[in-house]
């Protein structure tokens, strides 16, 4: 049981504390919630490169990252589809220090040509490497596009095209964070030997005076189901064939979601699972095959992607995927391979929860979906889960209709 404390500031923003004494750091997180579904779909790429731009200094901080490594600590951040997160681990001595960065940069962060100019330069740096000159980056862009029609989550988070990134014009990048980058659409979680008095106090401190900003309310185009099955086929300069395959998922608080991910951990997570055993191992159709979901706050993706085997045509890799399924469908699961499953899952948050990054990052993230104590009932909701309510979330999710195939073929 992860304890914790939260309490509102008058201008809205969230504040969570964590005590754990066994440290001598601390952690800081900051969640914004904002990420690639907020963006105008004209202007892309916006919430990855201001995940960029806040750290290119500010008014009174020409650089974020010296005074932080003076005081011992180290930091990153993330931007995906449905959010923003910057996170600090530092001595507890110099946790003022966190506070004094994160406040600063909210509250005058330096809008220059400059550092737009370098910023901008670093993501298109970064697009071309990884989503254009390296082999299969434009896989999920296409995928993507495949299964959303209407949905934001239809382009990556980096952004649908270059030329958007490439245009971002300082107006823009600004109102941008002034829409987002707000106290009342933050989340501040504190993890380590703290108490809550300390921590109300250095918030107080560094963020009380910050205008607390329009609270922003997400109106996103929704989904419509899909009534029939998709196909694309790509020819690139490539090694080898590969296969991509997406269903769509129910959105993370959705009744289904747990059930999807057993599903993929049954499926296709490492060498036990179902699929590497039979179509990498055995029957030697792919050289490698995973099986993973999206985790979407949103209605997301559940996919099934592996490099094919030389000589193995993509049609019946294809074939040999959906036998698989079918499989599933026919049988179900053990109580055994279920109880594997749900053991690996309870693995996974117990090693994640000794880390007090994780725990600052997932407790702000729990808050993010309704309250930070969901953190405490993740693990029975997976434990609920039984072989027949698997297997009806398969039977719905692996619906021919519901199917986006993407054969991605070797040049020749």
């Amino acid at each position: 049981m992860i304890q914790f404390e939260k309490f509102v500031l008058d201008n809205g923003l969230r504040v969570i504390v964590h005590h754990d004494n066994t440290t001598p750091m601390v952690a800081v997180n900051l969640l914004y919630d904002v990420g690639t579904r907020d963006e105008n779909p004209e202007m892309t790429g916006f919430a990855h490169l201001f995940e960029h731009l806040m750290f290119g200094g500010s008014v009174n901080i020409p650089e974020y990252d010296t005074p932080l490594q003076r005081a011992g600590g180290e930091n990153n951040a993330y931007t995906t589809n449905d959010i923003t997160n910057y996170y600090v681990q530092l001595p507890k001595q110099n946790i003022e220090t966190a506070f004094w960065l994160e406040s600063d940069r909210l509250l005058s962060l330096a809008f220059s040509k400059k550092s737009l100019d370098v910023q901008r330069k670093v993501v298109c740096e970064e697009f071309k490497e990884h989503y254009i000159n390296k082999p299969y980056g434009d896989a999920w862009k296409h995928l993507r596009q495949l299964a959303y029609t209407k949905h934001p989550y239809r382009w990556m988070t980096i952004g649908k095209e270059l030329k958007h990134v490439e245009d971002a014009q300082l107006e823009d990048v600004k109102n941008f964070f002034l829409k987002h980058y707000r106290p009342v659409n933050a989340i501040l979680c504190v993890a380590g030997n703290v108490s809550t008095e300390e921590v109300k106090q250095l918030a107080q401190k560094w963020f009380g005076d910050i205008p607390s900003g329009e609270k922003y309310t997400r109106t996103l185009d929704a989904e419509p189901e899909q009534t029939e099955a998709r196909t694309e086929t790509l020819v690139r300069k490539v090694p080898i064939d590969a296969l991509y395959k997406a269903w769509h998922i129910p959105s993370r608080m959705q009744e289904g979601y747990h059930e999807c991910d057993l599903i993929t951990e049954i499926m296709g997570n490492g060498y036990a699972s179902r699929l590497y055993q039979s179509l990498v191992k055995e029957q030697q159709i792919f050289s490698n095959i995973n099986c993973y979901h999206t985790g979407s706050l949103d209605a997301g993706l559940l996919v099934i992607e592996g490099k094919v085997k030389e000589g193995v045509t993509l049609d019946a890799a294809n074939d040999a995927v959906k036998n698989q399924i079918v499989l599933l469908l026919g049988k179900g699961i053990s109580e055994a391979e279920l109880q594997k499953a749900q053991n690996k899952i309870e693995s996974m948050i117990a090693f994640e929860d000794m880390s007090i990054l994780s725990r600052a990052n997932n407790l702000a993230f729990y808050e993010l979906l309704g309250d930070a104590a969901m953190i405490n009932d993740e693990l029975t909701k997976y434990q609920k889960v039984t072989a027949k309510s698997l297997l009806d979330t398969a039977k719905h999710i692996f619906r021919s209709q519901n199917e986006n195939t993407l054969f991605y073929k070797a040049e020749q």
